[in-house]
């Protein structure tokens, strides 16, 4: 048997005790420190995934769109109503984070990321905010973050120069917030103008009349914290006067209190109660501002609070919203998401049994839905169907572990981290799901994912040597935010008596001052089970899931659709199970359709239908990141500049549009074809730009294999053959869904016909010299300083020679290819220079040539097949060169 103690030195009198019996979770097999330390370590992945593409698509905006890769910025964006409130232009993502950091030993990046809060973020936007997302995200993510920096300050390794800055911004912050409470009841206005507060015009609010008993009831911890923090007790004495407004207002027969009161007159505005949106975290901080604060009032109006809870609400497993003056009858017949806190607020009340049924009751939703949609209904069945990746299950989860140390509720968190890896994770981070039933993603990732679920993760599977703090010295904000429990031995003005609530009313008799001791409630070990098994037979049976029977093959993570290669034997098979067909169209594109009843499982299915809604969503975010085409423009002879090619760029490397000269070289077939392993010709490949071919690895691996060899540029070849720019629409190369910041040279992308045509001119004349850049450029430009060449050879003589003078050891072996002339572009010889003007030429170059040279001045070629190919060449390029600069145009 353990204990765990809480308490506080200023009232040692009251005492939290929580027994529980170690052997109470020791069913089944328990996990290897081996396996908890993976878990451990594929959690601090995925965070790493998720904050660096914050900081490198989205900072300073204040949250990451992760299917179009940007920042999300107010008033940029279209809007989303209330849900914008949240944003107030001070890099919300980066504060929320900032304790995520040192609770991850990531002490090099927390430093960093304060270092940047101090520089960059400003409080005095002239923007409306929520009171309530503000207090909890940006004064909670503040004042977490000054508590770490004082903890590693006085480690004597970090933050050595750190002088209380986050502390200031806080302050100023609190200053900013409190204009909302001037009200006569004290419940703050919902909304407040960080620049001109409530009054006036330019305020743009101060006008509502309602506000939720959580957005009223959810500032104590952060404004006693601040007021302790600084000694002003201003931040203290408000809060304490909404939540006394609060009590006072309480149904006095149910003891229960609505979801939606008037800040004026203390009228219920929605009569409807329960443990979930809108309420959820007022008894939170009830409870955790006792054990912040030690003031005996906060617990015995929660205990007052939670009896109701259980007599009235409490219909185990479920939790159901009732009428404040009539609490027998519900008032709804679904549940949302935000009530999944709730078994973890019971874990620190003690009262563990019913925790584990709601829990239970919570984890068979997320099997069988994935995640917990916003809102089911009490047959489990999708009422609302987003989930904006919401950390409250694996934070009770967290906590019924901590209680119970049962190995059942680390399974349970890897279905978690399995089911956001699985579903939620893209690659620029992890995407909201925008309906369960059908795998969809909506372009948002709300700062508590990072502030609030990598926290729980990361302590769930963490071993005690893996933190660098002791975590039982805080206590965790609704925003798991930390806060030092040492702040209850801090001097502070005395709390204003309660006038609301009468001495009878408080009699000792009513509260439990401790916890149960679940040897004597639960004398089976096996109790958690026996709670467990009928839950999970009564979600299963009143709305069954799929059974699961995977055909060989598919017990792999599912195919995603930014992984998908349409040449990839494997891939097609796993489209095969999944009920999609693949068609090749002739234009080079593949279409995707699914039928659902051709797939081997109804999981199969189910994994089918969220890669089609995964291509789709692809599909459609590169056709808004869709760039104009490129050029590959031939500028060795016998083309000198005329032929050009048109090409798709990629999405990452060199951005040849801000690149002046463009990218110049020889081009090389890279071995291996494909890219996708260490070049073996890298001496050869070093110095030019390779020639690659599409498919078998993602088109930053072969960019990075090219790198490493030492060459200057890529060009893709298409492998479907017969595809053409001519007919199909431009193609652009995505990344691999990590960051590509690494690779620094340009990419191409070229139809199978382009393709070809520079294949054939290398297996021609060995030696290609090449321009890639964002647009043709004429003659001029590309041989400036140089003689212009007009002529396409002086005879076969000098190409035998050239020949001659090439090693063969010195060439890379080309793919026999058939030139195709039609799909080829060319510089207008008009808009090259002007007719008859001389050039003089350099030394060692050859005799002077004149530009633009009429036809019939050029010499024969005798019997040279490469004369017809050249001239073929040549009768179609100023048709094809239109073509290509109205598709510049359009685009």
């Amino acid at each position: 048997m353990w204990t765990v103690l809480w308490f506080h030195p200023a009232t040692m009198s009251t005492l939290l005790l929580l027994l529980l019996l170690s052997n109470l979770c020791r069913l089944g097999q328990s996990m290897s420190r081996e396996e908890k330390l993976k878990l451990r370590n594929q959690v601090v992945e995925m965070f790493d995934h998720a904050y660096s593409n914050y900081m490198d698509h989205a900072y300073p905006a204040d949250e990451l769109m992760p299917l179009t890769c940007r920042g999300r910025v107010r008033g940029l964006e279209p809007s989303r109503g209330d849900v914008d409130d949240a944003l107030g232009k001070f890099s919300l993502t980066l504060i929320d984070t900032l304790d995520t950091l040192v609770l991850l030993n990531k002490t090099t990046e927390f430093e960093e990321a304060v270092r940047r809060v101090l520089t960059d973020v400003r409080l005095d936007n002239d923007i409306v905010v929520s009171v309530f997302e503000t207090n909890i995200r940006v004064l909670g993510g503040l004042l977490g973050g000054h508590s770490m920096a004082v903890m590693l300050k006085d480690t004597g390794y970090h933050m050595q120069w750190y002088q209380d800055e986050l502390l200031h911004m806080a302050k100023d912050l609190g200053l900013r917030l409190l204009p909302a409470f001037n009200t006569s009841s004290g419940l703050p206005y919902p909304r407040v103008n960080l620049k001109h507060g409530i009054r006036g015009p330019e305020s743009r609010t101060g006008t509502e009349t309602d506000t939720c008993t959580a957005c009223a009831g959810t500032i104590i911890l952060e404004f006693a914290a601040l007021s302790r923090f600084t000694g002003d007790p201003v931040f203290e004495v408000h809060a304490r006067r909404a939540l006394d407004f609060l009590w006072e207002k309480r149904q006095r027969n149910s003891n229960l209190v609505g979801t939606t009161i008037n800040i004026h007159s203390g009228e219920w505005v929605r009569r409807d109660s329960g443990v979930g949106a809108g309420i959820d975290s007022y008894y939170e901080y009830l409870l955790k501002a006792y054990i912040l604060l030690g003031d005996d009032l906060f617990l015995q109006r929660f205990n007052i609070h939670y009896a109701s809870i259980m007599k009235y609400i409490s219909q185990p497993p479920l939790l159901l919203d009732v009428h404040i003056h009539k609490p027998l009858l519900p008032a709804r017949t679904w549940m949302d998401s935000l009530l999944a806190f709730f078994p973890g607020l019971q874990v620190l009340k003690g009262d563990i049994r019913p925790a584990i049924e709601t829990h239970e009751m919570l984890y068979q939703v997320t099997k069988k839905h994935n995640f917990l949609p916003e809102a089911f209904t009490t047959d489990f069945r999708v009422h609302w169907a987003q989930h904006p990746l919401r950390p409250e299950f694996a934070e009770s989860t967290y906590f019924l572990y901590k209680a119970t140390k049962d190995p059942y509720y680390l399974e349970v968190g890897r279905t978690v981290l399995d089911n956001l890896n699985r579903f939620a994770r893209v690659p620029c981070g992890f995407a909201a799901m925008k309906d369960v039933r059908t795998g969809s993603h909506e372009d948002r990732m709300d700062s508590f994912f990072l502030a609030e679920m990598f926290k729980y993760l990361f302590l769930l599977f963490a071993e005690e040597e893996d933190l660098t703090f002791n975590v039982e010295d805080y206590i965790f904000t609704t925003e798991a935010h930390l806060l030092p429990l040492s702040l209850s031995t801090v001097p502070h003005a005395p709390s204003p008596p309660a006038n609301t609530t009468s001495e009878e009313e408080l009699d000792d008799s009513n509260f439990d001052w401790t916890c149960p001791n679940t040897r004597l409630l639960f004398p089976d070990p096996a109790f958690p089970r026996n709670l467990r098994d009928p839950i999970r037979s009564a979600v299963d049976k009143s709305c069954p899931r799929p059974a699961i029977h995977r055909e060989p093959g598919m017990g792999r993570p599912p195919l995603r659709a930014q992984d998908f290669m349409a040449n990839n034997p494997d891939h097609l098979e796993l489209l095969r199970r999944m009920g999609v067909s693949l068609i090749h169209l002739k234009d080079g594109r593949v279409q995707l359709v699914q039928h659902a009843t051709q797939a081997v499982s109804a999981v199969a299915a189910e994994d089918g239908m969220r890669f089609m809604q995964e291509m789709m969503e692809l599909s459609s975010q590169q056709q808004k990141e869709q760039l104009p085409p490129r050029a590959v423009q031939i500028v060795s002879h016998p083309f000198f500049g005329r032929v050009v090619l048109t090409s798709g760029p990629a999405q990452f490397g060199t951005d040849l549009s801000k690149s002046i000269t463009g990218v110049r070289g020889f081009v090389t077939v890279a071995e291996p074809y494909s890219g996708c392993a260490e070049l073996s010709n890298a001496a050869f490949v070093q110095g030019r730009i390779a020639l690659l071919q599409r498919g078998q690895c993602m088109f930053a691996e072969k960019a990075r294999h090219i790198m490493k060899a030492g060459a200057i540029g890529g060009i893709v070849i298409d492998d479907n053959e017969g595809s053409s720019s001519d007919t199909a629409p431009l193609f652009q190369m995505a990344g691999d869904g990590r960051n590509t910041d690494d690779v620094t040279l340009p990419l191409l992308f070229l139809f199978y016909k382009e393709g070809n045509i520079l294949l054939e001119a290398l297996k021609e004349y060995r030696e290609v010299e090449v321009l890639l850049s964002d647009k043709a450029r004429d003659r001029a430009s590309i041989f400036k300083g140089k003689p212009l060449p007009g002529l396409l050879l002086e005879s076969r003589m000098d190409v035998q020679e050239e020949k001659e003078d090439c090693s063969t050891d010195q060439t890379s072996p080309v793919p026999a290819a058939t030139l195709d002339q039609s799909h080829v572009r060319t510089m207008e010889q008009d808009e090259l220079a002007p007719h008859n003007e001389e050039v003089t030429p350099e030394e060692d170059v050859g005799p002077a040539i004149k530009r633009n040279p009429e036809p019939e001045e050029e010499p024969e070629v005798d019997k040279d097949s490469s004369r017809k190919s050249v001239e073929a060449m040549m009768a179609d390029w100023r048709e094809d060169l239109e073509a290509f600069q109205q598709m510049e145009d359009e685009l």
